[in-house]
């Protein structure tokens, strides 16, 4: 074996020598061209004291945008998730706003501490997960569908409610095991690039790739309007954005595993403030 062949097999990974894919080998070419170390994994942590939000890594007409509500497109989902807060719905006519109340009042702080624990379902469920169960089990109506506009309004609404709130992640005995999956998923290699989250967002954060920086993961401001998507977005999309970049096999929106990761992602985030609705490249 000569040096170029040893070079591929040990730096870049076993693995390497066996993709067939172009998109692949070019996502691959795509990292290592921006700088990103690929092997070996440290899975270091960032120390909680040189933690920044995304909106740090943003051009200054980035965060123009998003510190103008008027600018702000996520705003418009936040107008949406109002009304229907105030909607009645499902066969016990009752509205949001019927049990809850002021939003303004009652909502301050629940999206802080989201993904929570359900003693029924004896799993973390995030926000919007929490919202439809509330449909189902208090108003008797239909669950919203990840990703519609409705669930990422009220989603929205709910959360902005909570904007300059410290994330603040409940630390129970019964999350505990949750958090630790979703560390181990975000520190696991795992695709054809046998990637793990950490390489990115732990290893080489603030360098760029394909053009736009590399920021740490920390959730600060979901949903989230990304001027890539035109549209506002949920977490779980992001992740499963990274996942397929990976070229690793993805889950179902709301699918455990997600969750789970989200609940981690929070944890790193613990005393950031919500910046809901944020708005990224």
């Amino acid at each position: 074996m000569d040096r170029r062949q040893w070079f591929y097999r040990n730096r870049l990974g076993r693995h390497f020598s066996r993709m067939k894919s172009a998109g692949t080998i070019v996502a691959v070419a795509l990292l290592i061209a921006a700088g990103i170390a690929i092997a070996p994994l440290a899975a270091t942590e960032i120390p909680p004291a040189e933690r920044r939000s995304g909106y740090s890594f943003m051009a200054p007409d980035t965060k123009a945008i998003q510190d103008d509500d008027t600018a702000n497109p996520g705003m418009l989902w936040v107008l949406d998730g109002e009304a229907l807060w105030n909607s009645k719905a499902g066969a016990t006519g009752n509205a949001c706003a019927d049990c809850h109340n002021d939003a303004r009042a009652s909502m301050k702080g629940v999206a802080a501490r989201y993904p929570a624990y359900d003693k029924a379902l004896a799993r973390p469920v995030n926000l919007e997960q929490r919202i439809n169960l509330c449909r189902t089990r208090q108003q008797q109506a239909t669950p919203f569908a990840f990703e519609s506009r409705d669930l990422l309004a009220l989603t929205a609404f709910v959360a902005e409610q909570s904007r300059g709130a410290a994330i603040a992640p409940e630390a129970t005995a019964e999350l505990a095991p949750f958090v630790a999956k979703g560390r181990d998923f975000f520190m696991r290699r795992q695709g054809q690039l046998n990637l793990g989250c950490t390489n990115c967002h732990d290893d080489n954060w603030d360098k760029h790739l394909a053009g736009s920086a590399v920021t740490q993961a920390l959730p600060t401001g979901y949903p989230i309007y990304r001027l890539e998507w035109q549209s506002l977005g949920s977490l779980q999309r992001r992740l499963r954005n990274c996942i397929t970049g990976m070229r690793a096999q993805n889950y179902d929106y709301g699918a455990p595993e997600l969750v789970e990761l989200e609940l981690y992602l929070m944890t790193r985030a613990r005393g950031m403030p919500i910046e809901t609705p944020a708005v990224r490249p």
